[in-house]
């Protein structure tokens, strides 16, 4: 099969052209639905005049129906980017870049989207659906799931489809990997967490403590009863559901004194995960004192699942799977992925 689709690729490229132009427009329908055409002109850099036409020829062929309120894929064309996707992914060689990366990295699996959510932030949605289909294919029996917070888990959270009964699943309950971190609630591991417990029906606990804590704050609060159940759950977790900052985002969330930020910059910490900031070889500069999963207790996980893209994190990614005491399941996007092949 993949010969042929090459072979017709090779007789009739401007087909496989139209078909990927056609299939980009519809996925990025059902990623920004309800959308307005001008918006979607916009997004995807085409020009009003020739979407209308596309988007008519989506519309004949039920594909998607158009509203006061904006277009929306129907079920006929979500079959459609299920089944297509696959085909896509070949033709356009990511199935080949996620191969050359796992033997570069030394990982057994990544998976890669298409585009580049630093040039369009629409592809956290993607790398969202990516994250929440691999999670939701490592469920069994039952399951204690760990959760960072940031964008890219929210993403993950939104594309969660709702589920009320799973095979072979006896049990969910979604834990927070950490308490607060600055401003941005929807962010915070505990609404995220929350957010996912609702669409798969299941179970959440809540951490509610500062994510940057005084040593005599952190020995207090880790003995507090409520707060050691929730560390043992970690503990526990048999999956963990994380996100990958770069260092100096991070330290200014977290309100870093002025001495924390210079010795970063000092030492070039790039990137940063589970409180800890490191540099490009993944050495750890400096440890924050976080409530929460610990980067030695992934060892303890049987799925760690990294979800981190956009060019500009490449070096991060590096780094990071250079110092993880787990190898992750990586998800990212073409954008980094280009970056760590040519690194």
């Amino acid at each position: 099969m993949d010969g042929i689709l090459h072979l017709q690729k090779k007789l009739i490229p401007d087909i496989f052209e139209v078909m990927q132009k056609r299939y980009n427009i519809l996925r990025t329908i059902r990623t920004l639905q309800p959308v307005g055409r001008r918006s979607l002109s916009l997004t995807l850099n085409i020009t009003e005049r020739i979407l209308r036409s596309e988007v008519e020829f989506l519309k004949n062929q039920n594909l998607i129906l158009i509203a006061s309120s904006g277009m929306t894929v129907t079920n006929e064309g979500k079959e459609v980017l299920d089944h297509l996707g696959g085909v896509i992914r070949q033709l356009s060689g990511i199935d080949d870049m996620e191969r050359l990366l796992q033997e570069k990295l030394n990982l057994e699996k990544i998976i890669i989207v298409s585009g580049d959510s630093d040039q369009s932030p629409w592809v956290i949605d993607e790398l969202g659906r990516a994250g929440a289909s691999r999670m939701k294919s490592l469920l069994t029996g039952k399951n204690i799931i760990a959760v960072t917070g940031g964008t890219t888990m929210a993403a993950i959270g939104r594309m969660l489809p709702d589920v009320s009964e799973l095979p072979d699943v006896d049990d969910i309950l979604f834990v927070p990997a950490r308490g607060g971190l600055g401003k941005g609630v929807q962010y915070q591991a505990n609404t995220v967490c929350e957010q996912m417990a609702e669409k798969m029906h299941s179970r959440y606990r809540v951490l509610y403590v500062p994510d940057n804590l005084s040593e005599a704050a952190y020995n207090t609060l880790t003995s507090e009863p409520a707060i050691h159940e929730v560390l043992n759950l970690l503990k526990s977790a048999n999956i963990v559901l994380h996100g990958i900052g770069e260092a100096k985002t991070m330290a200014e969330r977290r309100k870093s004194s002025d001495d924390s930020l210079q010795e970063l910059e000092n030492k070039k910490a790039i990137g940063e995960a589970f409180g800890y900031y490191y540099d490009e070889d993944g050495n750890i500069i400096q440890k924050v004192h976080t409530i929460g999963l610990q980067l030695d207790d992934l060892v303890n996980a049987e799925h760690v699942i990294a979800v981190a893209g956009g060019a500009s994190k490449a070096k991060a990614i590096k780094a990071y799977i250079k110092m993880a005491p787990k190898k992750p399941i990586l998800i990212t996007d073409e954008g980094a992925a280009l970056q760590l092949l040519k690194g």
